[in-house]
């Protein structure tokens, strides 16, 4: 099986910024709480990969991304053996990523105990 190479945070954000797609396979939970703030991104959880592979365009160059990087070795691997040849796979994920001073999205921290107000209905 090809193994796709891999790229530090640096080198991926270069080529996400001259419009490489970055197909992120964490699963949606994940993605809510941080997720990549650049264009052409595509969330494939590693999950559903298998019956969504198409979605992923096959002459296009492709970094795979997940939270620190195994998954999406698997995913990268998956697809080379499929015949995509234009891949590579995001050193330690989006965590790196984030670590690196790269934009990331992120969801809204709520205040401590906030889940109590939630519960009992007084806010």
């Amino acid at each position: 099986m090809s193994k796709a190479k891999d790229v530090n945070p640096e080198t991926a954000y270069a080529m996400a910024k001259k419009g490489t797609l970055i197909v992120d396979v964490r699963e949606n939970r994940e993605v809510e709480q941080m997720a990549f703030d650049v264009p052409n991104v595509l969330v494939v959880p590693l999950s559903k990969f298998e019956s969504r592979i198409s979605e992923i365009p096959m002459k296009q160059k492709v970094i795979v991304a997940c939270r620190s990087g195994n998954r999406s070795t698997m995913a990268a691997r998956m697809l080379t053996s499929r015949g995509y040849s234009q891949v590579v796979n995001l050193q330690s994920g989006i965590s790196g990523w984030a670590r690196g001073g790269f934009p990331v999205k992120q969801a809204a921290k709520e205040p401590p105990f906030a889940w109590l107000k939630k519960l009992f209905g007084k806010g």
